[in-house]
């Protein structure tokens, strides 16, 4: 998967030759610069180098490398509407001013069952949709603006097969999905896991499916050694033959600005399973695979 966007050779000879004229003022300005940081404190160390060892580990330690744009993945309201709309489904629901719709098939490899995706996210995040090759599928659907730790991400649990009753599941289950999701890279590691709030979902506009919204807290632990605390909202639901989480997370100094979008975010996440024909959309293998 590779990032969304390629910049212009304008733009790149507009910011060389920019700096190339500032760069005596600039050289100048970082020596007076590095004089005066030599007094900062070690907490304000601390936090500078753990905000960047979580844009690391956003984008390493949960398998990211360079991304390329989604190519199936469709977006922007009018696409959505209509592809809803051809697969029979419920229209899109509002959608927030600085906001764009997200619609992908996880599952269109042999190794996988295909799943309908649906989420809003911030316009400006960059979007991640599953690999295929002969040998099925991997990864999964993301939206995020890694450089800043804030994450979307999908997340399929299968060990228990479809659960009834979702919301009489008790906060057990939702824990253990959850901890599972957020540890799907073996470099992830987490500590003080808690789930605090689970809400079940019963508007309108779930048209009768289970969904409950989770809040959560965890620490992660960064592969440069940093704790790193981070907050989220996940939105979880049982469609077909697993239990179906989009979780979303900031790290916790930037919880209470992006708390508002993380839950527009989740609240917005449907899953459709049954009954859909997927045929046409699906990887096709050779006889012999």
């Amino acid at each position: 998967m590779k990032l969304l966007g390629v910049l212009s050779l304008a733009a790149i000879c507009q910011s060389t030759a920019f700096h190339f004229g500032q760069m005596e003022q600039k050289r100048h300005a970082m020596q007076l610069q590095a004089s005066s940081s030599e007094g900062d404190s070690r907490r304000d160390f601390f936090s500078k180098s753990g905000a960047a060892a979580l844009s690391i580990a956003s984008s390493s330690a949960l398998g990211f490398g360079v991304m390329a744009p989604p190519a199936n993945a469709v977006g922007g309201v009018g696409k959505v509407s209509d592809r809803l709309k051809a697969y029979g489904l419920p229209p899109l629901g509002p959608v927030p001013n600085g906001f764009t719709p997200l619609l992908e098939i996880w599952g269109k490899g042999k190794n996988r069952f295909p799943l309908l995706v649906l989420f809003n996210h911030p316009i400006t995040w960059v979007v991640t949709t599953p690999s295929n090759d002969v040998n099925g599928e991997d990864g999964t659907i993301q939206a995020g603006e890694y450089a800043k730790g804030d994450t979307a991400t999908l997340f399929v649990y299968t060990e228990d097969g479809h659960v009834d009753n979702l919301a009489d599941a008790g906060k057990p289950l939702f824990e253990k999905v959850l901890q599972k999701a957020i540890s799907q890279k073996s470099a992830n590691i987490y500590q003080n896991f808690k789930v605090t709030k689970v809400v079940p979902q019963t508007g309108p506009e779930y048209e009768g499916k289970d969904y409950v919204i989770c809040d959560f807290k965890y620490e992660l632990l960064t592969g440069a050694g940093f704790e790193v605390d981070r907050r989220g909202v996940a939105a979880i639901t049982s469609q077909g033959k697993a239990v179906e989480v989009l979780w979303t997370a900031s790290i916790r100094e930037r919880f209470k600005k992006t708390e508002p979008a993380l839950r527009d975010i989740a609240s917005s996440f449907r899953c459709y399973a049954d009954g859909l024909n997927f045929s046409n959309e699906l990887m096709q293998y050779a006889n012999n695979d």
